[in-house]
This record gives structure tokens, C-alpha cells and sequence, in this order.
């Protein structure tokens, strides 16, 4: 079904997937903040062709390994954010984002490279992506809703919550492969189309909702498309209810993933970087609490990565 290693939470440890920075590395970073302090670029301009990281490349390269070939995922340990500003980290991240793979727009209205996840203070709904509140998340695939999803995900942790906002992973092909196991009855439906809310990252003109399978398999390789909110405000919006074998199958799936055996949880840290295998892995953070202090405020930076099609919102 894919070539990632099948795995589940209650197997591995603290260390699993983690990769981290060598003293070569954080020297090779410094060198390259110098030059780059006296050599003014805005920093989506910034391309791995103009820096010599060798260091920082070999490890890209073992990341990307990662996310096809092994685990699925990886943790990258981590900038030194206390010898840096936060913008100096930006712009090794989207560095090394580009040498992982090609970054994408992950908003239709303004093309947005890099998204910044933090709490805005709205409920989620229609137009008001779960990433910018504080609740508790489902497990869920990026951009599932659209019609070219990325293949893979980045994230680089500037700050943490108060209390709270624990991340969790999930290997989707362990969660598939339990599910052909307790409940094969209902596996065939999960590959039959599902409505999706799409977040108003659309025309006017355009519907409200796509119609596409949780689960396909094409030359590109299996997928998974999953986020059970934005599937129930997908029915809403189509004035419509999930039937009872839809619904069924939706339980059984969520009763495997939500399983703490099979999902594994960590703390994500100032300074660290996320990447997962969007196509296979799925992942949520819990519930949190932020500062009162603006300044202190939860925040991630985010990137999409996609190798086909278009670099547009849509492919």
C-alpha cells in the first residue's frame, strides 16, 4: 500500500524520529545568518541555491527519507532561538522547507507560503480553520478539502501554550490495516466519496463543498483525506446528513485512530521542527491555554509541500 514503515504510538519512544542539529550544523546556520545579515534578501526570495549548507542539505535529504522510506515523520531538534530572532529562524526553516521540497500556497485568496498558527480567538466553522483557535483538534490531514492536498507538512515551533497543546500522530496505514481487521465490512465505504467543507478557500463561484474518498490509491500511491469537522460541516452546508453506513464507517476509523495505543504524543518545542508525510500521517494538538502576555502567545510557522502540479492554492 505505501512504502512508509507501518508503526503504532505504544512502539516507539522519545526518540523516535528525531533528528538532531550537530555543532557542524548550528555553525554552518551562524555562518550563513552572518552573510545573510549583510547581504539583504527579503526572505521568501531566499532559495537553497543562494547559501553553501552542505550540512543543512545532507539532513534534508535524510528527512525526506524519513517521509517516504521510514517513519513517516520527523522531528528536527532544534534552533537555537535563543541565539537568534525569530525572524533569522523563519528563514532557515523555509531553507530548509526548500530542500525537503517544493513549498506551496496554502490560502486561495493571497497565496500564503508561510501560514502562522496561532489562536485568533474565533470558534472554528466555515472559513475559520481549527488551526487558529485553541481547541481540541480531531486527527485530521492538512487541507484535505482541496483538490491538490500537500503531500508533506512543516512546522517550526516559536512558542508554546501556557497549558496545553499536546501534539499527537498517527500512522495512517497501521490505522487502515487494524480497521481491514475489526471492521472489513466497512473499509469499501471509506473508499466511496464523503462531502468536505472547504473553508471558503474558493471563488464565489465555486461550491462550497468537494465530494472526494478518505481513502484512494492512484500512481501516485495511497492517500488519506481526513477531518471529521470539516466532513460534518461538509453535509451541512449540502443541507444534507451522513447516512448510517457513512456514519458507521467514520466511527470505525476514529475508534482506532483516537486509540492512545496507536498515536503518539509529545510535546513540540520552542525552537524544534515538524515535518509529516501528509499523505499517510495524521496528526492534531490537544486543547490549550495561552499567555495573557500577546508577546507569549502559542505560535507555529507552517509550510505546505507539494512536487506536482502547480504551485497554486489549487495545483
Amino acid at each position: 500500500m505505501t512504502s512508509i514503515q507501518s508503526w503504532v504510538g505504544s512502539e516507539l519512544d522519545t526518540q523516535s524520529g528525531k533528528y538532531h542539529l550537530s555543532e557542524k550544523c548550528l555553525k554552518e546556520i551562524n555562518n550563513t545568518l552572518e552573510i545573510l545579515d549583510s547581504n539583504s534578501l527579503p526572505f521568501l526570495a531566499l532559495s537553497p541555491a543562494d547559501v553553501d549548507m552542505p550540512c543543512l542539505k545532507s539532513l534534508a535529504h535524510q528527512i525526506h527519507e524519513a517521509l517516504t522510506k521510514g517513519l513517516g515523520f520527523c522531528i528536527v531538534d532544534r534552533l537555537p532561538l535563543n541565539d537568534m530572532s525569530n525572524c533569522q529562524a523563519k528563514t532557515i526553516y523555509w531553507l530548509l522547507a526548500q530542500m525537503v521540497g517544493r513549498p506551496v500556497a496554502q490560502k486561495w485568496s493571497n497565496g500564503r507560503l508561510i501560514y502562522s498558527v496561532t489562536d485568533l480567538g474565533k470558534p472554528s466553522g466555515n472559513g475559520v480553520r481549527p488551526d487558529v483557535t485553541n481547541e481540541e483538534q480531531s486527527f485530521h490531514t492538512d487541507n484535505s478539502y482541496n483538490i491538490s492536498p500537500p503531500d508533506h507538512v512543516g512546522l517550526l515551533c516559536l512558542q508554546t501554550a501556557a497549558k496545553g497543546g499536546l501534539s499527537r500522530i498517527v500512522n495512517m496505514v497501521s490505522v487502515i490495516e487494524c480497521m481491514k481487521e475489526r471492521y472489513p465490512d466497512l473499509v469499501s465505504r471509506l473508499f466511496s466519496p464523503y462531502f468536505f467543507d472547504r473553508q471558503n478557500e474558493h471563488s464565489v463561484l465555486d461550491n462550497k463543498t468537494i465530494s472526494t474518498p478518505l481513502l484512494s490509491e492512484n500512481e501516485d500511491g495511497f492517500r488519506v483525506r481526513v477531518s471529521r469537522n470539516l466532513i460534518y460541516q461538509g453535509y451541512k452546508l449540502q443541507d444534507t446528513i451522513v447516512d448510517e453506513i457513512s456514519e458507521s464507517a467514520l466511527e470505525a476509523f476514529f475508534s482506532i485512530v483516537d486509540d492512545p495505543k496507536m498515536y503518539l504524543e509529545f510535546h513540540f518545542e520552542p525552537g524544534q521542527i515538524q515535518f509529516l508525510n501528509n499523505r499517510l500521517i495524521g496528526h492534531k494538538r490537544t486543547s490549550f491555554k495561552d499567555h495573557p502576555d500577546m508577546e507569549k502567545k502559542r505560535k507555529l510557522l507552517r509550510v505546505w509541500l507539494r512536487e506536482k502540479g502547480k504551485r497554486f492554492y489549487n495545483g
